[in-house]
């Protein structure tokens, strides 16, 4: 897909001040779904099934099948307003919001309206310059998540050119809160750090509450980012376009900057903005129009009337909010003091959007420093050249046991990074990859001695050297051995004996 026209990102901010808002659905992984008893495939339990399996007359909106809300579901979103510092309604009311789901069999979708369980919060969000940006919350709200369709038979997996679709109701009724902010003045040339800055936070917080394992890419959480463009000093508000369902941190933050170039372009030529859904294409990193964005009035939401109001109680809210974990600011604070990180070297890790994976790979044994060293380091560049999340690569158990079998001596980092090129191919644990793959470390001086011994003999001008004490031209007796080795040596070993044997 050819790109639009563009601006010079800074010539855009010199016209126009960005005005973001964003909507970010977290599916909650509660063993059942939001209003029946199917298993919900948001929790890990559950995943794999076949299409069309983890169903029940109420997913698939039969008549005479009724919703029954799930309390652990309101438990969890309770938790997560509290935890964005919203209040809790003292009663809140489910809503039918009329739309056309092919993918929602009873053609609507339940959710909450003018009565939401949560409103009027507050997020701290902290971008890689050191800015911290209070954003402001409007409300977070429960509703059941759409099934899945896939479309065959065109070129780009859309329905537009596609034979025809597939419909999967697994995923109709898991259950979603959706957190919505209010309007965002103010972050200029920051907007696209604080849209992935944002979106890092809420998915931190999610996991730190266990309400969701917040995978982006496989759907657990999602964003819609809202962005429109205001002429400098008009004090109007632009057009705003909806980039739907963006999944991965990263593309957050390009979809932003995109549009905002996009928008500035147009609109310095005299063009108008569309109010229209618009989507990301990774691969070429421009967002297409989608639909014309509907507003409240066009869904007409009415009162569900076979849900009554949820009311907590007091009691129940104030024991959800004494369970509450530490807030994002409080942890970063006690993570970076635990691992005895610098300023600069916890930046990193925050400014690389894994702090989450950094914190459960040394919960699984790895040290600080190692775990740092690997996420921001190689893995990071795996993911940067694949265009995905680092955090879609490995999993942070996998990465441990890498630097466990590097700490131990089985591993070199050269060899280190040859296994998580297999392991994130999907060859297997760290020890299968090195196993098949014939890469663990030659502890027997052995094979390295009758490799040394060649490699002097075949050099003897730098054996004269080595004995008449320039040491350094060892070097490139090593480099020889390291290669007949296939980089399955200690090099730190084999310069000791590289030195002991030249002395004989």
């Amino acid at each position: 897909m050819a790109k639009a026209e563009l601006m010079d990102y800074d010539k855009a901010l010199e016209l126009f001040e960005p005005v973001l808002g964003f909507e970010v659905h977290i599916e909650l992984n509660t063993k059942t779904k939001m209003f029946s008893d199917a298993p919900n495939p948001a929790n890990s339990e559950n995943q794999g099934a076949e299409p069309n399996t983890q169903i029940t007359p109420v997913d698939l909106g039969l008549p005479g099948s009724l919703p029954v809300v799930n309390e652990q579901a309101v438990k969890f979103a309770i938790s997560l307003g509290l935890a964005l510092g919203c209040e809790i309604a003292p009663s809140s009311r489910f809503a039918r919001k009329n739309y056309f789901y092919p993918d929602l069999a009873k053609n609507y979708q339940i959710s909450q309206s003018d009565e939401p369980i949560a409103h009027d919060g507050n997020v701290e969000v902290e971008l890689p310059n050191g800015r911290v940006f209070q954003v402001s919350i409007e409300r977070a709200h429960m509703e059941e998540d759409a099934g899945k369709l896939t479309h065959v038979g065109g070129s780009t997996g859309r329905i537009q050119g596609a034979e025809y679709s597939l419909v999967d109701y697994n995923r109709a009724g898991v259950p979603l809160v959706e957190i919505v902010t209010d309007i965002i003045y103010g972050a200029e040339a920051d907007a696209p750090d604080l849209a992935k800055a944002y979106v890092s936070t809420i998915r931190d917080i999610a996991v730190s509450l266990g309400i969701s394992e917040a995978k982006m890419e496989r759907g657990n959480l999602r964003c819609d980012a809202n962005i429109s463009l205001t002429p400098r000093g008009s004090g109007k508000l632009g057009t705003r376009t909806e980039t739907k369902n963006v999944n991965s941190l990263r593309s957050v933050e390009r979809a932003i900057r995109y549009e905002i170039q996009r928008q500035a372009a147009i609109l310095a030529k005299g063009g108008t903005i569309t109010q229209e859904t618009r989507h990301w294409h990774e691969d070429t990193g421009v967002t297409s129009a989608g639909r014309p964005k509907s507003d409240a009035d066009d869904y007409r939401y009415f009162p569900e009337p076979d849900l009554v109001p949820v009311r907590p109680s007091i009691e129940l809210v104030e024991e959800l909010r004494a369970a509450l974990p530490e807030a994002p600011a409080v942890r970063r604070r006690r993570l970076k003091e635990a691992w005895s990180f610098t300023d600069l070297e916890f930046q990193d890790v925050l400014n690389s959007g894994l702090l989450v994976e950094v914190e459960e790979t040394v919960a699984a044994g790895a040290a600080p420093a190692q775990a740092r060293k690997w996420w921001t380091g190689e893995i990071a560049r795996l993911a940067n050249v694949a265009g995905v999340d680092a955090s879609s690569l490995v999993s942070p158990l996998h990465v441990s046991l890498l630097i466990a079998m590097i700490e131990g001596g089985e591993l070199t980092d050269r060899l280190a990074r040859q296994v998580l090129e297999g392991v994130v191919a999907g060859e297997g644990s760290p020890a299968e990859v090195t196993k098949a793959r014939g890469l663990v470390v030659v502890s027997d001086d052995g094979p390295l001695i009758a490799a040394i011994d060649e490699a002097l003999a075949a050099q003897p001008d730098v054996l004269e050297k080595i004995r008449d004490g320039k040491v350094q031209a060892a070097g490139a007796v090593i480099g020889a051995v390291m290669k007949a080795m296939r980089g399955t040596a200690d090099a730190a070993r084999v310069r000791e004996l590289v030195l002991e044997r030249a002395q004989q």
